[in-house]
């Protein structure tokens, strides 16, 4: 692309060169022709006038008296009648411009050399050629410089397209000072910014669906430990079974919520549940684990409460925090109810050290961990619950005391 602006330029500016430097050549010659000829034609009119006066004055005529008269190049004849010749300077050879001037019996002729002309128009050719010249390397500079401004940024244009196409996201917010430049700058960051959040959504999906897959696939695990530890017990085994199929329904639901919310974040599913079957589930569930800790679940609180939300994000919400109770906390977990104005609330506690004070104000976020843990748990968890319109907060550290708001039905 740089060669070929380069040559462009460089063949515009030598074909206005040629047109305008023939045109100025052909009007140069001949206006040094034209001036050459009128002087001539000035110096034998100005050398008659001298001839006609001094005759009138009486005074005679001789190559002396106008010898000083005439331009030392120029060659002059004088004739007046009946007097011999004046010759004044050397005939010149070859093309001559000449002009003859006619009074009342006196001729006069001036002559000069075409040569001196020639002379004048080479001297005017080699300025003309010396301006075209630098013309054209002023023009070659443009031109590389141009190339250089208008090169320069679409290699770096596509480098940035490079760099998105390996992986590399990150907008260069660059700009050229060229409009149409500036436009492909300005899509590409806009370009980068989009597949940037796509990656973080896809790297945050696998994330959190690692984090959700990965509780209830604990649970499931320690429920079919108890049927095998109770295989001898038919009615036991049918229980457990049972409770384990539940688990795994509940386990293609996340993955089902998973999925929804990867396509579209506000899809949600909220219905009217009661609080006490999710919560009688959730013991159920984790209560083997806790027994094998040597601690115990206790529920609390009021009982029958309705409230309008997804069931199984509401489950997965409280499977969190049980799981996080059973690796942080310590002694006996109690999940209790209350209401609180038009919501209900889920309250988790231990009888553990809770939270550092230093994590406080930040449990939720991403990648905050007290020990060696994902630090994603409880930030999936406020994400479920916001998006049925509820909260998770964290109202007291130690002893830690998380509370899950929903809003009741008919009270959204």
């Amino acid at each position: 692309m740089r060669r070929r602006l380069i040559t462009s330029t460089l063949a515009v500016v030598l074909v206005v060169i040629a047109v305008f430097g023939v045109s100025l050549v052909i009007v140069e010659t001949r206006t040094i022709e034209n001036s050459a000829s009128e002087m001539v034609d000035s110096e034998a009119v100005r050398l008659l006038s001298i001839v006609e006066n001094r005759l009138n004055d009486g005074e005679k005529v001789n190559k002396q008296a106008l010898s000083q008269q005439i331009a030392p190049d120029r060659y002059a004849l004088v004739e007046i009648h009946g007097e011999e010749p004046i010759e004044i300077g050397t005939r010149p050879t070859g093309k001559v411009i000449a002009s003859t001037q006619k009074g009342d019996g006196e001729t006069v002729t001036v002559e000069e050399s075409r040569r001196r002309v020639s002379d004048e128009i080479g001297r005017t050719l080699l300025v003309i050629l010396a301006v075209a010249l630098l013309a054209v390397l002023a023009a070659v500079a443009l031109a590389v410089r141009q190339a250089r401004r208008l090169g320069s940024p679409l290699t770096d244009l596509a480098e940035t397209a490079e760099r998105l196409g390996s992986g590399d996201p990150r907008p260069r917010h660059r700009r050229y000072g060229v409009p149409e430049l500036d436009r492909i700058a300005d899509v590409l960051d806009s370009s980068a910014e989009r597949i940037a959040r796509m990656l973080t959504a896809e790297r945050r999906l696998a994330a959190d669906a690692s984090h959700q897959l990965r509780t209830p696939l604990t649970a499931l695990s320690m429920r079919l430990e108890e049927i095998v530890a109770t295989a001898d017990d038919q009615e036991t085994v049918k229980e457990e079974a049972t409770i384990a199929l539940g688990q795994v329904e509940r386990l293609t639901d996340v993955v089902q919520r998973l999925l929804t919310n990867a396509r579209d974040p506000r899809t949600g599913s909220a219905v009217d549940f009661d609080v006490d079957d999710v919560i009688k589930q959730q013991v159920e569930e984790w209560r083997p684990a806790y027994r094998n800790e040597g601690r115990n679940i206790i529920t609390a609180g009021t009982r029958g409460l309705r409230a309008v939300g997804t069931p199984g994000a509401v489950a997965q919400v409280l499977a969190t925090l049980m799981e996080n109770g059973l690796m942080h906390g310590a002694g006996t977990v109690c999940l209790s109810t209350r209401v609180t104005g038009n919501q209900a609330v889920v309250e988790v506690t231990d009888e553990g050290h809770g939270v550092p004070p230093e994590l406080g104000s930040r449990v939720f976020e991403r990648t905050v961990s007290g020990r060696n843990s994902t630090g994603i748990g409880l930030a999936v968890a406020r994400d479920l619950a916001e998006a049925d319109g509820g909260r998770l907060e964290l109202l007291q550290q130690r002893p830690p005391v998380f509370a899950l708001f929903l809003a009741r039905e008919g009270e959204e």
